[in-house]
């Protein structure tokens, strides 16, 4: 399980544009859950996961994983447990290195090289297993620089080695964002795949409503640093597009736009 517990957050303290974010802000997410985050730009939903994931400190609050405080932990510790996909398909790869040098990376993280070979090729063959998953004949392209795959085959690379180590939180940050419609239906299918094969309590991060709705057991929408939507289980699959998109527009009139 996944807790967060009375958290505030401010930008620019003790500044003229100071912004309090998050005040007070709770969150339980049950082991095996698949969240699906919805909300307009400035919500706090992107500003939820890095606080998850330590890449921003909070002032007040608590975080903890299965009951393990890890509200000082830092980010590269939390990395041991979490997996993250980000919306740029290049931040979760190396472009300068091989499909194969990028496998053995994600194959080998958090564990301590040494003085020992950065590739371990008796795992290529598993590798390429891996990789011929995905369907987009990876496999046979060992030795290519991740830099000259397309955008689509980029982030697939990413998912996959996301989730290569044991994990128990996949962060999923818009991931198919950057993506065309077919390449994100894939990359979708994709993490569905992945989720309910590895069992992984996962937290995706969204502007494309149709997968909110379509993906995950639970939705959560934002909306100023708190959560006013929050459907599950049987609840979750009644709710429609149509739902959240006058949930959006009653806000949008709210907020004077």
């Amino acid at each position: 399980m996944l807790e967060l517990k009375g958290i505030h957050k401010y930008y620019n303290p003790g500044t003229l544009n100071e912004m309090c974010l998050f005040q007070d802000f709770n969150l339980s997410v049950d082991q095996g859950e698949f969240v699906s985050v919805v909300g307009s730009n400035g919500s706090g939903k992107t500003s939820m996961l890095n606080i998850i994931c330590g890449s921003i400190p909070v002032e007040a609050g608590s975080i903890s994983i299965n009951g393990t405080d890890i509200t000082k932990a830092k980010e590269f510790v939390r990395n041991r447990k979490i997996g993250r996909v980000f919306q740029n398909p290049a931040v979760g790869t190396c472009p300068s290195m091989t499909i194969l040098e990028n496998m053995s990376l994600a194959d080998n993280k958090g564990k301590l090289y040494g003085l020992s070979r950065g590739i371990n090729k008796a795992r290529k063959a598993y590798y390429q297993e891996q990789l011929r998953q995905l369907g987009l004949g990876l496999e046979d392209k060992m030795n290519v620089k991740v830099g000259s795959l397309s955008g689509g085959q980029r982030q697939a690379m990413a998912l996959l080695m996301s989730t290569m180590t044991p994990i128990e939180f996949l962060i999923l940050d818009e991931h198919t964002a950057a993506l065309d419609p077919k390449t994100a239906q894939l990359i979708m299918e994709l993490t569905d795949k992945i989720v309910k094969e590895k069992k992984l309590t996962t937290i995706m991060v969204t502007h494309n409503l149709r997968y909110a709705i379509e993906y995950g057991s639970r939705i959560l929408m934002m909306h100023q640093g708190e959560c006013i939507l929050d459907k599950k289980g049987v609840e979750k699959e009644q709710v429609q597009t149509e739902d959240i998109l006058k949930l959006f527009n009653e806000i949008s009139i709210e907020c004077g736009n």
